[in-house]
């Protein structure tokens, strides 16, 4: 009788909690939304307000008409994708080695992998540039790809997660005369599908919001990505908030697709990748 008031204290204190925490996560995201169907006269008067008055629905047509916005969503799109694909494959690969086979040196390896993550691009950009530069790849897919193809965090979620397979059923197929490629791809790739899930939608986000590297590896326009053609519309001789906030709304949208069609098997991923030593 007596866990009754507590468990609604619990409750008036959680719920609350959560609901502010999201109306702070989400007002960023509705005021672009707001000021993407506003005029630039309209955007910044005091008192600010809150609800667009009156609507202006040419914004996104005119800032897709205003650059090739429909070549940088297919770049975003394909450069993407690529790594995305690569982090599943290799970082899948690399974290099955690290936590089902035994070879001299393996905890000093997972530990060096580890240590990439501590370095952000702002320390490895100059050397990757020059390596860039020297395999001829500035102005091209590759150099925008295949540095990012594989990343230490893919590798160490993989491997986390990799840990929770019991090794009997990996052992029983073996017995069974399968080859490691075929544990591979058909017993180990499927019980992934959480941890692949979760490093697909991480991988993702990061490539798709990725803007200091394509920014010093490409200058000529076709090879532009989103989010360098959302910069084109802020210049010295001013600014056009309403189409920039029109082409930003809609470059949210691919991220919030993939999280929610994904979001089960990504908190998934996340928790049980979280378990395990």
């Amino acid at each position: 009788m007596m866990r009754r008031p507590s468990r609604y204290r619990h409750l008036l204190v959680t719920y609350p909690l959560l609901f502010l925490i999201c109306f702070i996560g989400l007002l960023p995201f509705y005021w672009m939304v707001s000021c993407s169907f506003k005029t630039n006269e309209t955007m910044f008067l005091m008192p600010l307000r809150w609800f667009p008055d009156p609507i202006n629905w040419n914004a996104y047509g005119d800032a897709w008409k205003a650059q090739d916005f429909t070549r940088y969503f297919l770049n975003s799109t394909f450069v993407a994708v690529a790594i995305t694909l690569g982090n599943l494959l290799l970082g899948s690969l690399a974290g099955y080695s690290l936590s089902k086979f035994r070879y001299f040196g393996r905890g000093f390896l997972f530990i060096l992998i580890l240590s990439t993550m501590m370095l952000p691009l702002e320390v490895t950009m100059v050397p990757l540039f020059l390596i860039v530069k020297q395999l001829n790849w500035p102005n091209t897919y590759e150099g925008l790809i295949v540095p990012f193809l594989v990343e230490g965090f893919g590798v160490f979620l993989m491997r986390q997660y990799l840990q929770s397979i019991p090794n009997e059923l990996i052992e029983a197929a073996r017995i069974d005369g399968a080859s490691e490629l075929r544990i591979y791809a058909q017993i180990v790739m499927p019980l992934c599908k959480p941890a692949l899930a979760a490093l697909g939608v991480f991988t993702f986000r990061e490539a798709w919001d990725m803007y200091i590297w394509p920014l010093i590896i490409v200058t000529k326009d076709s090879l532009r990505t989103l989010p360098l053609g959302i910069s084109l519309f802020m210049s010295s001789f001013g600014t056009a908030w309403d189409q920039l906030m029109a082409v930003a709304a809609i470059g949210t949208l691919p991220m919030v697709l993939l999280f929610f069609f994904l979001q089960r098997s990504f908190i998934k991923g996340i928790a049980i990748s979280g378990l395990k030593d």
